[in-house]
């Protein structure tokens, strides 16, 4: 009895493994059929692959981009100590510069019309004053106060006339100036309105008075101002 109830059970065990194995089979018959199995590949599995792929083409990694380079930005406060401020200070070095130069300038123009007009006048007495006794001494010495061709007019006019007519006739001349004006200046040329009384003595005869208003031109020469032009008004 116990012999054939293990045969019995032995046949039992095998029928459930062939139903087993059937009911195996069959789903995997079903599956591969549906297309859902992983034994075959559709044609929808391969697009969607290649999709994939593209995707993955199209992806770069971060880290293998090269980085853009960024703008620098310039900002206010640097732009303002490097650019505004140097550019302030070179204007305002100018303008001092200017200023001091206009300045000096002025000064030396009111120092030129002070030292011309009293130049003027000095020049003006001595080229017009004379004795008949020491005329050559008198009128050489103004001589050096001339410059240009006024000097060599005022030579030969000398020289000429004015010496031999004074030791002649006795002449004598005494100049004075009750008036100047400066007209313009700067360092070096300047024009002065002289007013000129001149007393003429010929002999015993009475002084003669004349009154004349004269337009002297000066250049500086050297350190001094001497007369280029005297053209009476």
């Amino acid at each position: 009895m116990r012999a054939i109830s293990d045969s019995a059970v032995e046949r039992d065990e095998t029928q459930v493994d062939e139903q087993t194995t059937q009911q195996i089979d069959t789903e995997t018959d079903e599956t591969d059929e549906s297309g859902d199995g992983t034994g075959t590949v559709s044609t929808e599995d391969v697009a969607e692959l290649e999709d994939e792929s593209a995707d993955d083409a199209g992806t770069e990694d971060p880290r293998d981009v090269e980085p853009r380079p960024r703008k620098r930005r310039i900002g206010w406060s640097r732009l303002l100590v490097f650019g505004v401020l140097p550019v302030s200070a070179l204007l305002i070095a100018v303008a001092a510069g200017f200023l001091k130069w206009q300045d000096a300038s002025n000064r030396w123009s009111e120092a030129a019309e002070i030292e011309s007009v009293v130049a003027a006048k000095d020049s003006s007495v001595a080229i017009l004053s004379y004795q008949p006794d020491t005329v050559e001494k008198d009128l050489g010495a103004a001589r050096d106060r001339l410059t240009g061709k006024f000097k060599d007019s005022y030579t030969q006019l000398v020289h000429d006339v004015v010496i031999p007519g004074a030791k002649k006739d006795h002449i004598s001349a005494v100049a004075t100036v009750p008036a100047a004006a400066s007209v313009s200046a700067n360092p070096n040329h300047a024009v002065a309105l002289v007013y000129v009384d001149q007393t003429v003595i010929v002999g015993n005869d009475a002084p003669t008075d004349t009154a004349s208003t004269v337009r002297v031109t000066m250049d500086k020469v050297g350190n001094r101002w001497l007369i280029s032009s005297f053209d009476p008004v």
